[in-house]
């Protein structure tokens, strides 16, 4: 009913949407004598906070022309070389690039925002890296003949993506997939899978969410698991491609992340209405540029957002190891003996808190010291363990160092 009702909110909307878009068209005329005073740049820049603040984020575009190879600027053009229903593994192919370029699977999170939130992730990684990353299929946008999707599904689609790339790649994976990635991992290695990665890099992930347990992890205990199914699953409305799909919608992930820092959003959108008032259409950009990522969601399948919720957050399975694959084959850690492993965490971090990802290490008794490495980025929070200034000058070089220590030690 929620999803429902959100919708027609949306729809109701509407009307007065486009009054506010109409309304900053007319004062973006130069002809318009209200468009250089007080009152019409008041006008305009609250008819623009509410337009952006009632409509709907779609997909964003991955906006990456080009990247800097060596000095020489290199043409980039995202393809999709691997797809099935749920998932498009999208190549970021770079026209000049030398051959032989090491080959990096990024594992965006399945959690509520697009692949596109790892833009700054993958850009950082191109001057060095031919890079590839999962792209996760919006649920609502999946017609229910597709299927099910749950946690195990999710670990196919890993694994595939990997032997797709080739054995000797580098993984990297971003919050939520970590259990999932290192659980794959962990299969391969015990099953000689010749596609296995050289390294596997897991950031800001729970592999142990008992370790420093933040906000969203104490809810996941505190609340009983039907409190989860009954409050939090809706049914996809007509007409997205999905209805009657039963989902964990994007948007409700969204007001959760936004309450835990109501008071910085509602901050960032005074001083957007500042900037717009003041001219300060840089400020302005940089704003509209991180909110279009930020308000653009997609939903989980019912079942994938329980499974995660129940076998991760509540049972922490991986971590007690009670991790079972299709509820049969023990997933067992240890016996990866061969792939180098690097922990990245944000002293920081209210979603992942410290020593969660660095229990990787615990785990993995079977690869050796030297092939091991753990970091913990300073002054930084989730966010900055995978995007921003500090991972691009700080956590990238530490990555990309470790795994070439990693690629002579296997030679």
């Amino acid at each position: 009913m929620l999803y429902t009702l959100v919708e027609m909110n949306r729809a109701a909307l509407a009307p007065m949407r486009l009054l506010a878009k109409g309304t900053m068209q007319a004062l973006e005329n130069p002809l318009n004598p209200f468009t250089n005073t007080a009152f019409g740049r008041a006008t305009h820049a609250a008819s623009s906070v509410f337009e952006r603040a009632t409509r709907y984020y779609g997909k964003p575009e991955w906006q990456i022309p080009s990247t800097e190879i060596d000095g020489r600027t290199c043409a980039v053009t995202p393809v999709t070389s691997w797809s099935t229903n749920w998932c498009n593994l999208v190549h970021f192919e770079t026209e000049g690039a030398p051959r032989g370029r090491p080959r990096l699977l990024i594992c965006a999170p399945l959690s509520g925002h697009f692949a596109t939130l790892l833009r700054g992730t993958v850009e950082a990684f191109l001057p060095t890296h031919e890079v590839f990353i999962t792209d996760w299929t919006d649920a609502k946008m999946a017609p229910v003949w597709y299927g099910r999707f749950d946690l195990d599904d999710y670990i196919d689609h890993v694994r595939s993506a990997m032997q797709h790339i080739g054995g000797g790649a580098h993984v990297v994976a971003v919050c939520q997939p970590g259990p999932a990635v290192l659980a794959a991992i962990a299969m391969m290695s015990e099953d000689e899978d010749p596609a296995l990665p050289a390294t596997m890099t897991f950031m800001g992930s729970p592999i142990d969410a008992r370790k420093s347990p933040t906000v969203p992890n104490l809810l996941a205990e505190e609340r009983s698991f039907e409190w989860f199914r009954e409050k939090m699953i809706y049914t996809v409305p007509a007409p997205w491609p999905g209805m009657m799909r039963r989902v964990y919608p994007g948007f409700v992930q969204l007001t959760s992340f936004m309450h835990m820092n109501w008071d910085r959003h509602v901050d960032a959108q005074a001083r957007f209405f500042d900037h717009l008032v003041q001219g300060d259409e840089d400020s302005a950009e940089h704003h509209r540029a991180f909110y279009d990522e930020y308000l653009a969601v997609l939903d989980l399948t019912e079942e994938f957002y329980l499974q995660t919720i129940r076998r991760v957050f509540r049972e922490h399975r991986l971590a007690r190891g009670k991790f079972k694959y299709r509820g049969e084959r023990r997933v067992d850690p240890s016996k990866i003996t061969s792939v180098g492993l690097m922990t990245v965490e944000g002293e920081k971090d209210d979603i992942s808190g410290i020593g969660q990802t660095q229990a990787a290490h615990d785990l993995c008794a079977g690869i050796p010291d030297k092939m091991q490495m753990d970091y913990i980025q300073p002054g930084v929070g989730h966010y900055g363990v995978f995007n921003g200034r500090r991972f691009e000058a700080e956590i990238v070089p530490r990555i990309n160092a470790f795994q070439k220590k990693i690629e002579k030690l296997q030679r």
